[in-house]
């Protein structure tokens, strides 16, 4: 995958390469990492991935159902939570039976139950955090995108997602953390490192 970036105006404008042929895989059944310094691309990478960014060079092969969390919630402050669900159902064209089977799930898996009334302004952090990760499980995608997706996390719920993670990896699903720090290695299939542009597996 290739992107550059104009900066500065003319006539002294130039572009800056972000990517330079970073190349990575995630198949089905497999936790999979991505890592690199602040400012490496990491999320230049995965916007491209799902389509919010054009490439300038390079090929994307993408699963129809795809789930990406954002590094920033992208949350309206004046919803709630279950308004969010709702819209979110909609837009994944969920019928109601299958979306409220969802977000009833996820909301015990996430512990986060009695916020559903709630507006996002009234929210904190860590629980924004986790209605923008169940957002992006709700309609059960065959591969799902997670860029700094514990954020905020407290301990408990910081465990609790990598025992998601695991959970849905064993049924199938395709999954790709990304952060600039990866502390449970262990725990995945394979990990890449985004630097200078390009990709390597560490």
């Amino acid at each position: 995958m290739r992107k550059r970036f104009g900066r500065g105006v003319w006539p002294w404008r130039r572009h800056v390469e972000v990517l330079k042929g970073a190349d990575l895989e995630v198949r089905a059944g497999e936790l999979v990492g991505l890592v690199g310094e602040n400012g490496s691309g990491k999320s230049t990478l995965m916007q491209i991935v799902v389509g919010l960014l054009a490439r300038d060079g390079g090929e994307v092969d993408r699963p129809a159902r795809l789930g990406y969390c954002p590094q920033s919630p992208m949350l309206w402050e004046k919803l709630t939570v279950d308004e969010h669900f709702a819209l979110f159902a909609r837009a994944y064209r969920l019928d109601e039976p299958t979306a409220e089977h969802a977000s009833e799930g996820l909301l015990g898996e996430l512990q986060f139950a009695r916020y559903r009334g709630y507006r996002v302004e009234d929210l904190s952090g860590g629980t924004r955090q986790k209605l923008n990760l169940a957002l992006a499980l709700m309609h059960e995608p065959e591969l799902l995108l997670l860029d700094e997706p514990y954020a905020g996390f407290d301990w408990e719920t910081y465990v609790r997602f990598w025992e998601m993670s695991a959970r849905r990896r064993d049924s199938g699903m395709g999954i790709l953390i990304v952060s600039h720090l990866l502390a449970e290695r262990d725990r995945l299939d394979r990990v890449y490192t985004l630097s200078d542009g390009r990709t390597s597996v560490t």
